[in-house]
């Protein structure tokens, strides 16, 4: 009978016998530094959304929007909030692609054309989500004549926390959110039943 060697050769195994390497350091310091940091950017957006818009009350940060070329306010090419204290100020978000806008544009440029003499009032459009071909064929359409602007990178109307469009921001001459309208207008009327208690306040 032959016998089988069973003893083994040796440096056969060693692969097997090495020790395992770990994970470095490092990597892993990375790893929880990049979840952590999904996280926090997942919480805020959780609280955001639990916050819904903003209050009627608050005090409205500063912004600045840019405006279409042809729909300045006084020649500028842009303006900040800041620039329009002392006045009332209504922030209408709006889009061409958006069916409820269309239903209030008409009655917006005429309350509008309505405050734009005394200059106690002014309206400022920002453009949610668009391309600029399609907005201005929009502002055309409506022959929308206050000044209008893109909301670049949605940056004011995540400031604003707005849920969708058209929606309607009126603040007061301190900068204060009076009023917020979600949802189109359905008459000239509620506009002017909005504003005008602001100016003779």
């Amino acid at each position: 009978m032959t016998e089988i060697n069973s003893a083994p050769t040796p440096g056969a195994n060693n692969a097997q016998i090495a020790p395992r390497r770990g994970v470095p350091v490092w990597a892993q310091v990375i790893v929880w530094v990049f979840l952590l940091g999904l996280l926090t950017i997942v919480a805020f957006g959780l609280r955001r959304s639990q916050q819904g818009t903003v209050q009627v009350g608050d005090t409205i940060p500063d912004f600045t929007l840019t405006f279409f070329d042809g729909y300045q306010f006084d020649g500028k090419s842009e303006v900040k909030l800041s620039d329009l204290r002392g006045k009332v100020v209504v922030v209408n978000f709006w889009a061409s692609w958006c069916k409820p806008c269309e239903q209030e544009a008409a009655d917006m440029e005429s309350a509008w054309k309505s405050y734009q003499a005394d200059g106690k009032v002014v309206f400022v459009g920002a453009d949610y989500v668009d391309t600029e071909p399609e907005a201005r064929g929009y502002l055309k359409k409506f022959e929308i004549t206050y000044p209008n602007g893109p909301d670049l990178g949605t940056k004011i109307s995540q400031m604003f926390r707005i849920k969708g469009v058209p929606e309607t921001y009126f603040i007061d001459q301190a900068g204060k959110l009076v009023y917020i309208q979600i949802g189109p207008f359905s008459s000239v009327a509620d506009i002017h039943a909005v504003i005008d208690p602001m100016i003779k306040k």
